[in-house]
């Protein structure tokens, strides 16, 4: 992409705009991956997957595959001796795995009863049938947490979120139009010299970025302008208050409380978020979607 041959963005600019390919982070105990890429494996649940994914048009939507999380009351009373987990297109082991979250569901089901082993692999046959994520508690005896699957550092977390999924083409395109939103803000090729550009440089790379999504088709100045990201003026706004937007916003870090200052913030004036918000049965990280 063009930001290859071009002068670099200054680091806190571009690693801000990186970083919209990167799920939210997720606790070490988690099911979920700690800031991956969009395209991961996702995990879905169950009913979710009965309600919106069954279709294998949406199936193949998910460039890394896809894990049906199904939990032990579903798997046990409903799914375990009939039809409807093929109807489903899905096969435990293969696309689905049963998921403990619950003490009493690991008690009343044990899994080395039923000769199953943690699941491993993320893609196709999975090297497992379960995976649990059980949290310690001193009401009972043997109260210690239960985490099998996916558990070592080098394969931490089954997969991510599905609501957070966007494919490879949608991640690069995010990326090309938030940056062109930074250099539609009205004191862009200032701010971006001020924090270590050459004037030349940021010229350069505003016209090739901008020419950039006009070829790609993310620079529909109408359609900005109505999920309100740019200003009839064609100005970078913020679409709650519609105010113009300065990038230094982009460079300048939160104001701290006294007493609870963090030494590694990274937390800027100006934060992206989905116009649309992240939820199931849609794909929302995408362009004309991020202000």
């Amino acid at each position: 992409m063009p930001r290859r041959t071009m002068p670099k963005l200054p680091q806190l600019l571009d690693r801000k705009i990186y970083k919209t390919g990167q799920t939210r982070g997720a606790g070490g105990d988690e099911i979920y991956q700690n800031r991956v890429s969009r395209n991961s494996t996702v995990l879905i649940p169950y009913p979710v997957w009965i309600r919106h994914f069954t279709p294998a048009e949406w199936a193949r939507h998910f460039e890394k595959g896809y894990i049906v999380l199904i939990s032990p009351a579903e798997y046990f009373d409903r799914l375990q001796n009939g039809t409807a987990l093929a109807d489903g297109g899905l096969e435990l082991g293969r696309n689905a795995l049963v998921f403990y979250e619950a003490r009493v569901q690991w008690l009343e089901h044990d899994p080395a009863a039923m000769n199953w082993v943690p699941a491993e692999s993320r893609l196709a046959p999975l090297l497992g049938q379960y995976v649990a994520r059980i949290s310690a508690t001193t009401a009972t005896d043997n109260g210690a947490k239960i985490i099998r699957g996916f558990e070592t550092t080098a394969n931490k977390g089954a997969g991510i979120r599905v609501y957070e999924y966007a494919n490879e083409e949608a991640i690069e395109h995010c990326r090309l139009q938030l940056e062109a939103l930074f250099w539609l803000c009205i004191d862009a090729e200032e701010v971006a010299v001020a924090n270590g550009m050459t004037q030349a440089g940021a010229a350069l790379h505003k016209r090739e970025i901008l020419n950039s999504c006009e070829q790609h088709h993310l620079l529909d100045y109408a359609r900005l302008e109505e999920v309100r990201i740019l200003n009839r003026g064609r100005r970078t706004i913020c679409p709650l208050c519609l105010e113009e937007l300065s990038s230094q916003g982009f460079f300048s870090r939160m104001e701290q409380a006294e007493g609870r200052e963090v030494l590694d913030l990274t937390v800027t004036q100006l934060n992206l978020f989905h116009i649309e918000e992240l939820r199931m049965g849609a794909f929302n990280h995408r362009p004309y979607n991020l202000g």
